[in-house]
């Protein structure tokens, strides 16, 4: 198995900037597609549990907004084969000064392009 096969690495940088445009503006319609339509897709997040897209297409129309003030650092994205990725990044948000974002995301490559399967979000003092 290649581990950072730069091509792989390269499309899951190009969907994971989508992914981050998409969440900033809010676009549910993007966020809905890039994450898996099944029932084993969970996000853990700050103050929740979610098991199943339904769930996490319920929390995003409900949640507030990222907004223009999310700021990503330390964006590392590590590729195993060619058809799964492990995006892993830091963000820090202008309404939320001295607090620190983390994010991990599972993305796994099915015929209708790069999915995340699990993702996990967290925020601790900076």
């Amino acid at each position: 198995m290649m581990v950072n096969d730069p091509s792989v690495v390269a499309e899951v940088a190009a969907v994971f900037a989508r992914y981050e445009a998409a969440l900033v503006a809010n676009d549910l319609a993007v966020l809905d597609e890039l994450f898996l339509d099944s029932e084993l897709t969970i996000r853990y997040g700050i103050a929740e549990n979610l098991y199943g897209s339904a769930a996490i297409r319920e929390f995003r129309r409900l949640r507030p907004l990222a907004g223009p003030g999310r700021h990503l650092v330390q964006t590392v994205i590590t590729s195993y084969g060619s058809d799964t990725a492990v995006v892993s990044t830091l963000f820090h948000n202008d309404s939320a000064p001295g607090k620190v974002g983390r994010q991990m995301q599972t993305w796994i490559r099915m015929p209708d392009g790069w999915r995340v399967a699990a993702a996990h979000v967290s925020v601790i003092d900076d």
